[in-house]
């Protein structure tokens, strides 16, 4: 990992200066701030402006023009569906995409009544799971956007088994009917493929043989795919987007799009400007990024300079998954290894060897509270039983490593874990003792409260009942059968979820919250749908989200 992707040359920021500029540069502050007062707050004001002015390409640069009726930016999640469902509808389709293959689909879809649900007999109440989802955005967001997800993205997943099995392959559905009730109600939203032993893997989207299975499809249907071709900025005149200007090998191109534009970059989260600017406390929650390698923000960008706003709330998904070596602290400045089942809910303590939170939250959840901690850092304790606890734990989502009830495979299985786990032993970061006292001193904590909370952590366990935090009987597990393990740990980025403010139509909006028209926005670049956190208790939501509008907003375009 590079020090540009990853960030480990942090700007800093000096006062509340700096953050109102680069603000202001969005349109998120009523009125710039005055000339700052010192040289240093100049400085970092000037570090901060990560939107920059709107290129400007002369005629002259343009070496070909194209005309389209639906133009595509991206080809990730959003893009692949988006440019399948407007070549479907029998629309002229151009998709321009940064690397030099489509980045796939990611895994774990979220939907309500695919047929795979109804098949489980699994049945979720609209109302209900919106209304969760608004309170895990505190109402900042847009829940009419819910209620269409929960409409629309069952015809969604059920239109990419179809295509998945035309490939070969199947799709499972995350089976929860006998799931334990937990503290913090879990969604069985889930769809995951099954990809074959062989395949290989971008991040956590699955390419299998060298292929892709949209992909390929969106080819026989007519696609026209421009690898290696970044958009740079958007066309437009008088509050209308007409298509883009992008770099390609040789030179800029000028896609004229008479239907309109799709922007779906995948988000800024390896734009370390952007973070700093918008979400600077995400920084300090994650050791380790697996963001798709090119998610700078060009798409955000390009909508802001056409005329768009974006959300006011900025929000990353992080999960608490990355190991950090005993001598070293959670946070961006640190580079981690990936630590998979993290995630689960095992003793949890500070630095001071002290419990601080119920580990069954939602994943976010333990990072969050980790930044009141000294030095932002969670050490994770378990024994040499913890494969038992961790069929125990009942977990669900990513995060879980056996079968689900109906047989529908993890993305990670117990005997890849333990591999990691190992790895992660061989390398130093996780620490592994005879006896409490060692362990404490290998993970340089204080020994004498680290074996206090350890005898709490074991008269809960036997009593099934944790009186301190609340955390589920099933969820609790002794620290007894030594060798004794511990790993300080950070958490993982994935991808950025504030964006381009949209109405229910797709379309972004402008600062008086009009539709700039030609211009739809869909996946981590489209904002009205998260706040603050990401609700994880319902497996697979943003890219169920991302697949379902833009499959949507993709076949009204074609039908125009």
């Amino acid at each position: 990992m590079t020090n540009e992707s990853k960030g480990l040359s942090r700007r800093s920021f000096l006062g509340l200066g700096a953050t109102a500029a680069a603000l202001a540069g969005v349109g998120l502050v009523g009125c710039a701030p005055a000339k700052p007062a010192s040289k240093e707050e100049a400085a970092a004001a000037a570090a901060s402006d990560w939107l920059g002015a709107e290129p400007e390409i002369a005629e002259d640069k343009i070496v070909e023009t194209v005309d389209t009726e639906i133009l595509v930016c991206g080809a990730g999640t959003s893009g692949l569906f988006a440019a399948c469902a407007a070549a479907e509808e029998g629309a002229k389709v151009v998709c321009l995409e940064k690397a030099a293959i489509g980045g796939g689909v990611r895994d774990n879809l979220g939907s309500l009544n695919s047929r795979l649900q109804k098949e489980a007999g699994c049945v979720i109440d609209e109302n209900e799971i919106c209304n969760d989802l608004t309170r895990y955005a505190n109402g900042y967001v847009n829940p009419r956007l819910y209620h269409i997800w929960a409409q629309n993205s069952g015809e969604a997943v059920d239109w990419y088994q179809d295509r998945l099995e035309e490939a070969g392959f199947q799709l499972f559905f995350e089976a929860a009917n006998h799931a334990k009730p937990s503290a913090y109600k879990h969604w069985a939203t889930g769809h995951i493929p099954s990809w074959p032993a062989d395949a290989e893997f971008a991040g956590i989207e699955g390419v299998v043989n060298g292929k892709i299975v949209l992909g390929d499809y969106a080819k026989e249907k007519g696609v026209d795919f421009r690898f290696t071709t970044p958009l740079v900025k958007l066309v437009h005149e008088n509050g209308k987007v007409t298509g883009a200007i992008a770099k390609g090998p040789d030179g800029y191109i000028k896609i004229n799009a008479s239907k309109g534009t799709i922007v779906c970059t995948g988000g800024y989260a390896r734009n370390e400007d952007m973070l700093e600017a918008l979400q600077p406390q995400t920084m300090n929650k994650y050791s380790l990024s697996i963001a798709i390698d090119g998610t700078v923000g060009d798409g955000i960008k390009s909508c802001l300079w056409a005329g768009a706003r974006m959300d006011e709330i900025h929000t990353a998904m992080v999960f608490d998954r990355v190991a950090v070596k005993p001598d070293e602290f959670g946070g961006s400045q640190t580079t981690g290894s990936l630590f998979w089942m993290g995630s689960n809910p095992w003793l949890k303590v500070n630095l001071n060897g002290e419990r601080f939170i119920n580990e069954s939250a939602p994943y976010d959840y333990v990072l969050n509270a980790a930044l009141t901690q000294p030095n932002r850092t969670v050490v994770d304790i378990w024994d040499s039983d913890y494969a038992t606890y961790l069929e125990q734990f009942d977990i669900h989502g990513c995060a879980r490593v056996y079968p689900f009830e109906n047989g529908a495979p993890t993305n990670m299985t117990l005997d890849v874990v333990q591999g990691i786990n190992q790895g992660l032993l061989d390398q130093g970061y996780i620490v592994q003792a005879d006896t409490i006292e060692e362990l404490a001193k290998g993970l340089g904590i204080p020994a004498d409260t680290l074996k206090k909370t350890v005898e709490r952590q074991n008269e809960n366990f036997d009593a099934q009942a944790d009186p301190d935090f609340g955390k589920e009987a099933f969820r609790l597990s002794p620290v007894r059968k030594a060798p004794f393990f511990g790993v300080r740990s950070s958490g993982y980025m994935l991808c950025t979820l504030d964006g381009i403010t949209i109405n229910e139509q797709f379309q972004a909006l402008n600062e008086n919250y009009e539709p700039i028209e030609g211009l739809y926005v869909a996946g981590v670049d489209s904002g009205s749908y998260y706040a603050g956190t990401y609700p994880n208790m319902s497996t697979g939501n943003c890219c169920g989200r991302s697949v379902t509008f833009a499959r949507m907003m993709a076949k009204a375009l074609a039908a125009k």
